[in-house]
């Protein structure tokens, strides 16, 4: 049996633990970006997010035989993340600012174009930083990476209504932070009822955060 995408996480893990590397490499495929989004949830830098990723899957690895419940590989696999991704803050607590690779000029943005650019990419990140912990890791999951509530609800351990609560909450909050409603922000063409509210780095690229006005 080939690993795809529709290969469940038990199969892999059990796979994984008998020693087959592309069954693992299936998983880290599958599961990289949530882990950079639950690691942001924690650091809000995206190069440490990158760095507890990449380092929870080591760890992982490592530790894969402790996995007693393949199913639950996600919760599993995100648990270890966040404990990464705390280690990583507890470590520098003082960073500097980290620079997009991108250019203005790549971008095709104007000077000032980018300028506004970089104050709501900065005021984005302020106002994630201020929610609760689980509120930046379910809205990251769900606006950002894409996942549905049911499957949020199954990688955390958390009743799926606990979820939608969480994620109305943060995106209550989102709406009316200070800092956000000084930014005149977009409108998505394709769909009414979200805002495009700025990029969040995710995996080595640059993502819109959209959250619902209504």
């Amino acid at each position: 049996m080939s690993e795809t995408a529709s290969t469940s996480d038990a199969y892999l893990v059990r796979k994984a633990q008998a020693g087959d590397s592309q069954a693992f490499g299936v998983l880290v495929s599958r599961y990289m970006r949530a882990a950079y989004a639950v690691g942001l949830s924690v650091t809000g830098h995206h190069g440490d997010a990158e760095d507890a990723a990449q380092e929870a899957f080591m760890v992982a690895l490592a530790r894969l035989d402790d996995c007693r419940n393949p199913d639950r590989f996600a919760g599993w696999l995100l648990a270890i993340v966040r404990n990464r991704a705390r280690n990583l803050v507890r470590r520098e607590v003082l960073r500097d600012t980290d620079v997009l690779p991108e250019t203005a000029a790549a971008r095709g943005r104007t000077p000032e174009k980018e300028a506004e650019h970089a104050e709501l990419q900065e005021r984005l990140e302020k106002a994630l930083q201020r929610l609760p912990e689980v509120q930046r890791e379910i809205v990251l999951l769900h606006d950002l990476e894409g996942w549905k509530h049911r499957e949020i609800a199954e990688r955390l351990g958390i009743p799926s209504g606990t979820v939608r609560s969480h994620l109305h909450f943060a995106r209550k909050s989102l709406r009316q932070d200070a800092d956000l409603a000084q930014v005149v922000v977009e409108q998505v063409k394709d769909d009414g009822n979200m805002t495009d509210i700025g990029n969040v780095r995710a995996g080595g690229g640059s993502r819109r955060l959209k959250i619902k006005v209504g």
